[in-house]
Order: C-alpha cells, then sequence, then structure tokens
C-alpha cells in the first residue's frame, strides 16, 4: 500500500542505514495507520553527482529525499503525525539533521492501487479484505517481511 522512494546522493547510505531507515519507515507507517507492514515498500534510488539541484546549485551531499505514496482516506491529523513521524525517524536512522530530510507524502485512492495481485480495499476495511482473500495469497502477504531489524 505505501510506497516509499528514498532518494540520495550515491554511497551517501551505507546499506546498514538503509536497512535501519527501510525498517523505521515501516514501523512509523504501521504505527501511525494501522495498515499492516507486509504492504510497505521502501525503495532506495542513489542519484549520481551533478544530477541533483535545488535553487539551481547542487543539492547538499548529504540531503535525502522522502517520496511516500499512500492511500487516500486518511484524517488531517494522521497525515501529520505519519509527516512528522517519517521526517524524525529517517534523521534520526540517518543521523541526519531535520533540515536535510525532505518528506512528501501523495494520496492515491485505493480503487487505484492493486497489489499482490488485489485491488487494494479502503483504509480501515483491510481485516475484512484480507479474509476475504485466498489462504495462498493471504499467507504470501503475511510471511513478507516477518521480522524486520530496527
Amino acid at each position: 500500500m505505501p510506497t516509499y522512494t528514498v532518494s540520495a546522493h550515491a554511497g551517501a547510505l551505507s546499506a546498514e542505514v538503509k536497512q535501519r531507515i527501510a525498517s523505521r519507515i515501516t514501523r512509523t507507517h504501521n504505527e501511525v495507520t494501522g495498515a499492516q507492514s507486509f504492504f510497505a515498500q521502501v525503495i532506495f534510488v542513489d542519484v549520481a553527482a551533478g544530477d541533483w539541484f535545488m535553487g539551481g546549485a547542487p543539492a547538499a551531499p548529504n540531503t535525502v529525499f522522502v517520496h511516500g505514496q499512500i492511500r487516500g482516506g486518511r484524517t488531517a491529523e494522521m497525515k501529520l503525525a505519519l509527516l512528522t513521524g517519517l521526517l524524525d525517524t529517517v534523521a534520526s536512522a540517518g543521523d541526519l539533521p531535520k533540515t536535510s530530510v525532505w518528506v512528501y507524502i501523495v494520496e492515491l485512492p485505493a480503487a487505484h492501487m492493486a497489489e499482490y495481485g488485489h485491488v487494494l480495499p479502503e483504509p480501515g476495511s483491510e481485516a475484512h479484505w484480507l479474509t476475504a482473500l485466498p489462504a495462498g495469497d493471504r499467507a504470501l502477504m503475511e510471511s513478507t517481511g516477518r521480522n524486520p531489524q530496527t
């Protein structure tokens, strides 16, 4: 359901830091929205030197940009908690100042998203949706990312 693309300068984030950021983004999304962790995707994009500019000048080497795509239907309070939670957790996990972390959240209607071979449910309808799925599909989902590291 949520897909978070994390962009940083090539080589700026070690594999360990990427794992920590991915685990913490997943946990933050789960804690704020209640959506199951197995839906969260975190994709890292390394940006080559000379390919990232801010205000017409090269971006600072410690800049990290998080672009989150989530299902629409969340309350304003939930989206604010998610936004600030992601800012805090990415800065902490990457040992970065908050001023170096940019977070954008974009909402998509659930009916415009398909994962694991199924169109997604509206927020709050996940439990009913999961029980209605074929057992094999449900087992696949529930086995994904069982033990994320923190």
